[in-house]
């Protein structure tokens, strides 16, 4: 069950970590310099801990994950899939910030397609699994 679970997180969790990664790499040079005044971060929670200290970006950075692991773990089918989603969702967002200011509209776009088809396939897959748990993915193919 552990391993279907986290199927089902990796759409979670590859927006996580790309919105971490870009979070981090467009940090202005002023901010890893020192001055945490520069800290450029909406999410208040992350904001704290970028303005307490340089490191503070890759604290929170390797805490959330873990955080969403242990939640989506002892969370039951359909309220997983809602917060799945939901992290899905805001990181989404928060990374398409980013990317909207550097990248264009366009890299938006794509970005949200490749999330939600990603989302869409981890969850057949997992709802799959959960009716008949001796599918894999191999035997899908």
């Amino acid at each position: 069950m552990l391993k279907t679970k986290m199927l089902l997180l990796l759409p979670a969790f590859w927006a996580c970590l790309f919105d971490e990664t870009i979070t981090i790499v467009k940090q202005r040079a002023e901010y890893w310099s020192g001055n945490l005044n520069a800290a450029n971060e909406g999410n208040p929670v992350g904001a704290a801990f970028m303005k307490y200290h340089v490191s503070g970006i890759f604290i929170i950075s390797a805490a959330w994950p873990i955080l969403i692991a242990i939640i989506g773990y002892y969370l039951p089918d359909r309220l997983l899939k809602i917060f799945v989603l939901f992290i899905v969702m805001i990181h989404t967002w928060g990374a398409s910030t980013w990317i909207s200011h550097y990248y264009g509209f366009w890299f938006v776009i794509i970005f949200v397609a490749a999330n939600s088809v990603l989302f869409i396939k981890m969850e057949e897959i997992y709802s799959e699994r959960i009716h008949d748990p001796s599918l894999t993915y191999k035997n899908k193919v």
